[in-house]
């Protein structure tokens, strides 16, 4: 008699719902097939928002924990009540399933060539929080043919009318992906830490954005501070700067310190804000997201996100 498999995040979710001590094992992979649209969702009410509120989180180089920041800030929202979609949209080297300890057999690969649907790739992680592998490797949006890019834009659309935010986790730097996730989002999240070269990256990718018609608003997230009157004072400069000779508005966000919990969470491959709930950087993660959640909530929905993308390649 065969065995059923597990379900492919069952283990993450218990470390998550019993905050355990240790990560000890990893996460089963998952069965071949569909998945229902709404997994990871069911036990929710149905979102208010006529859309998702679209949120991407980019930086001007990488080590900057970018992607430690966006995975955190995903379990907070969903524990404030939220659905939350995290999207891994670094088609280059995405290493979101990394640091969540998650494998799945299907990532956006599987879509791009039209082998699975979005709902089949989806990783359920916890109550009110599912993932989107990235495709680590695989060509950048702007290398894809018409025909493609127009198959996993309408595929990723579907997430628009389930979710209440989706976040991005955008790849480093100022590529064409980069910035077409960027100027259509609903808010940009720019990951820096006080490092000269982190803070000039950080400016180059504002400048950047400043050319196009339309800058969406943009946040500033301090990394790796020694204080929180640092990262403020990091912020503020970079916002200064910015307003002087870019004409751009850059809101401080919030700061992340420095904290050994963290680099100890992702040598362990367990989130911080579950593997060390009450270190000082979960506390930030926490005022982050109740930072990011009140801003959503205030926002009007502005549907269309990935249809947006699209057009920023054609």
């Amino acid at each position: 008699m065969s065995v059923a498999p597990r379900d492919q995040a069952a283990e993450l979710r218990s470390l998550m719902a019993a905050r355990l001590a240790r990560a000890t094992t990893s996460v089963a992979e998952p069965a071949a097939g569909p998945r229902p649209p709404t997994a990871g969702f069911a036990s929710l009410p149905s979102a208010p928002r006529a859309a998702a509120t679209v949120i991407a989180i980019a930086s001007g180089k990488g080590g900057v924990g970018k992607t430690n920041i966006a995975v955190n800030l995903a379990l907070c929202l969903a524990r404030r009540g939220r659905r939350v979609v995290l999207v891994d949209a670094d088609l280059g080297t995405a290493n979101v399933d990394v640091v969540m300890n998650v494998r799945s057999p299907y990532d956006l690969s599987h879509v791009v060539r039209g082998e699975r649907t979005i709902e089949e790739i989806a990783v359920p992680i916890e109550r009110g929080l599912r993932l989107i592998v990235g495709a680590s490797g695989v060509a950048g949006v702007a290398d894809l043919s018409p025909l493609q890019r127009q198959e996993l834009v309408g595929e990723l659309a579907r997430l628009e009318a389930e979710a209440d935010v989706i976040l991005l986790d955008c790849g480093a730097g100022i590529s064409q992906n980069v910035l077409a996730f960027a100027h259509s989002a609903d808010e940009l999240l720019i990951v820096t830490t006080p490092e000269p070269t982190a803070l000039t990256d950080a400016y180059a990718l504002v400048k950047v954005l400043s050319r196009a018609p339309r800058i969406p608003p943009m946040g500033l997230v301090v990394s790796q501070t020694q204080s929180l009157r640092e990262g403020r004072v990091v912020a503020e400069r970079i916002a200064s700067v910015a307003a002087r000779f870019l004409g751009v508005s850059l809101e401080c966000a919030g700061q992340v310190l420095r904290d050994e919990h963290v680099s100890r969470a992702v040598r362990q491959r367990v989130p911080f804000v579950i593997r060390f709930p009450t270190c000082p950087a979960s506390s930030c993660l926490a005022a982050l997201a109740s930072r990011v959640d009140q801003s959503a909530a205030e926002r009007p929905p502005r549907s269309g996100f990935f249809r947006r993308v699209l057009r920023f390649f054609c």
